[in-house]
């Protein structure tokens, strides 16, 4: 009887034991660090537009904190553009499930949250905006393909476009 008992408590310690080893050796994983999936510098020119009379140009600090909000800050920059006249920027993406890149032909005008918001120039036609976005409906992890593009607020023209990007949510 007592040997019994002996060898329920070694078979119980040995199932914990195996237990414990095969949860350490399990390999955890952990969340994409990578800052340049989540921080993007895009540049703004003409050479993928019709229309390359401007000699215009931008920069675009794409931003996400790690933060619960999941807010994408979009420090958008403008220069030698039509002076005293707005703009909007404008984005199109794709998930990277989708084998080819950046061919997402539906265009989402940015601004603060869901508001669009036009970027005005100045008398030199230079221009900056602080946007936003609030991705906290896309699930975090989400990859994506991203482009951008600067467009004349009243023509709706693209003026301004970026290469593609890839971009996961954080």
């Amino acid at each position: 009887m007592r040997t019994k008992q002996l060898h329920t408590i070694i078979g119980t310690l040995a199932l914990f034991t195996l237990m414990i080893s095969l949860f350490v050796s399990c390999e955890k994983s952990q969340p994409i660090e990578d800052p340049q999936h989540f921080d993007l510098d895009v540049t703004f020119h003409t050479e993928n537009l019709k229309d390359q009379s401007n000699k215009g140009f931008g920069f675009l600090k794409f931003r996400q904190d790690p933060d619960t909000a999941r807010i994408i800050t979009l420090d958008t920059y403008i220069f030698n553009l039509l002076p005293n006249h707005s703009y909007l920027l404008q984005r199109a993406a794709n998930l990277f499930s989708d084998t080819t890149t950046c061919t997402n032909a539906s265009w989402l005008t940015l601004g603060l949250g869901s508001v669009a918001q036009d970027i005005a120039t100045d008398s030199k036609g230079d221009g900056h905006e602080t946007l936003f976005r609030n991705v906290t409906g896309v699930a975090r992890g989400s990859a994506f393909h991203i482009d951008f593009q600067i467009i004349d607020a009243v023509t709706l023209a693209p003026v301004l476009s970026s290469d593609c990007y890839e971009f996961i949510v954080r």
